[in-house]
């Protein structure tokens, strides 16, 4: 080592053989995924090296390279920080460098799983139906251009595609992203652009390809500066490729897979029948809450879902959102207690080693709130109930895309449809006209329940109260 230079973390030993093709190695599949699988092959064995794709930067790639692809993994508890090196990952492809690199590496018969974490908007689908959006500019260019594809479900095409003509079985496609029947989704966007391009290689797929539904659960928020610092003078090696996530985790994986695969069951996953109600459990009890802290937290001028939930009216608002509104459109899952769920989750909110930002958890929102919060409302608005909380989130989520706080300061609004979101907002007058002008846009909210009246009424009231009292009060008029 150079003189001057810190020390850095080296991979001891060889990297394992590669059986898994991973698309999207930001830092929740490095703290959870990877390390499912790091401690699988620990335990139960088997080749299962994992060759990460990065789809836009190379950052990923430039750090973990460096460092023979071995990287840190941080739990941080209230009672301190526990350090492990996962050394799973054999290798990093930056794809817009060598599209067909990675083409090949998922063609690679001795790949049987590809798997992904590409947040909702990397399926190029559609939120508010679920299906493939033709006109995503990735899409469209991937269907013209097969052999140099930019979007996942266009190299996972390409990929089966070159397996089909070579004799070989398919991989399975595990989507490990938080969306609701993320495994039928993907499914769906995958057949869907198959049958674009060749209608054989779509029944091939359709009958011998098997994309099993997840639940993934960790909170895994943004690694800083001064995580790596703080691991640097623990451990004494620098990482900037280090990971920190909260104790807990839970994996719930459908049994459907097309070939061999990891024995993830040996570090703790749940191999089930249905993922259905796990899903669907984490999906609103977690997500939903998450989000709705996230826009009403940024809005009140907390920095963190821990800081927020450390003001008692905003943990009241998640045990009121999960007794009145949300866990009563649930069906509890096998094995769990869903209050008990609900209270650990309050636990998991406050722990102050965790700094999970609510401006990085209210990114992409047009996204996510399809899946985590307009369900939840749709389900209770059929069984006669008015969800106030629910819909007071949904009013935080379109004063925040406005894209001015409550101090007047601008909102730096991270969404791929920001600037429509903006224009709907600012090109209205009045508060029912910026709520229709929201309501209106037909890629988050469909037309049944945007012209719900009870919604409609719901949503603009609570966007009304957010204007003139601000979130902390109308939060604390909620709960009280």
């Amino acid at each position: 080592m150079e003189a001057g230079l810190p020390a850095r973390l080296t991979r001891d030993g060889a990297a394992p053989k590669i059986g898994i093709v991973h698309l999207g190695p930001g830092a929740f599949f490095r703290a959870f995924n990877a390390v499912y699988t790091d401690e699988a092959m620990a335990r139960a064995g088997g080749d299962w090296g994992i060759r990460a794709v990065s789809l836009r930067s190379a950052t990923a790639r430039d750090e973990l390279k460096a460092q023979g692809c071995a990287y840190t993994s941080v739990t941080l508890s209230p009672e301190g920080r526990q350090a492990r090196v996962i050394g799973s990952v054999s290798d990093v492809l930056v794809a817009p460098e060598d599209p067909e690199a990675v083409i090949a590496a998922m063609a690679d018969p001795d790949v049987h799983v590809v798997s992904l974490t590409i947040t909702e908007k990397g399926y190029c689908h559609n939120p508010a139906t679920g299906r493939m959006n033709a006109d995503h500019p990735d899409i469209s260019h991937d269907l013209a251009a097969l052999d140099a594809p930019r979007s996942a479900p266009g190299f996972i095409v390409a990929a089966l595609a070159r397996r089909k003509d070579a004799g070989l079985r398919p991989f399975t496609v595990l989507s490990c992203d938080n969306l609701p029947s993320n495994g039928p989704l993907a499914r769906g966007v995958v057949t869907e652009f198959a049958r674009r391009t060749d209608a054989d290689l779509a029944r091939w797929i359709e009958d011998h390809g098997r994309f099993p539904a997840t639940m993934v659960d960790r909170i895994t928020p943004a690694t800083t500066e001064a995580d790596i610092d703080a691991l640097e003078q623990a451990e004494g090696y620098r990482d900037p490729a280090c990971v920190v996530h909260e104790p807990f985790r839970q994996w719930v994986i459908e049994d459907d897979f097309a070939g061999p695969r990891p024995a993830w069951e040996a570090a703790g996953a749940q191999i089930v029948a249905s993922v259905e109600a796990h899903e669907l459990m984490k999906l609103r009890c977690l997500n939903g809450t998450h989000s709705t802290l996230a826009y009403l937290g940024y809005l009140a001028g907390y920095e963190t879902i821990a800081e927020t939930t450390a003001d008692a009216d905003f943990a009241r608002l998640c045990e009121r959102l999960w007794a009145d509104e949300i866990v009563p459109t649930l069906t509890p899952p096998e094995g769990e207690d869903l209050p008990a769920y609900c209270a650990a989750l309050l636990d998991r909110y406050r722990n102050p080693a965790i700094q999970h930002r609510t401006w990085q958890i209210a990114m992409d929102g047009s996204q996510k709130l399809p899946q985590r919060i307009l369900g939840t409302i749709r389900d209770n608005l059929a069984a006669g109930r008015v969800p106030e909380g629910l819909c007071l989130a949904v009013a935080a989520w379109m004063t925040y895309v406005g894209g001015v706080d409550e101090h007047g300061k601008a909102i730096d609004v991270r969404d791929p449809l920001a600037d429509t979101l903006r224009a709907a907002s600012a090109g209205a007058d009045g508060v029912w006209d910026k709520v229709g002008a929201l309501l209106a846009q037909r890629e988050v909210f469909d037309a049944a329940l945007a012209e719900d009246a009870r919604f409609r009424e719901a949503v603009t009231s609570a966007f009304e109260r957010l204007q003139a009292r601000g979130s902390r009060a109308t939060v604390a008029e909620y709960v009280r």
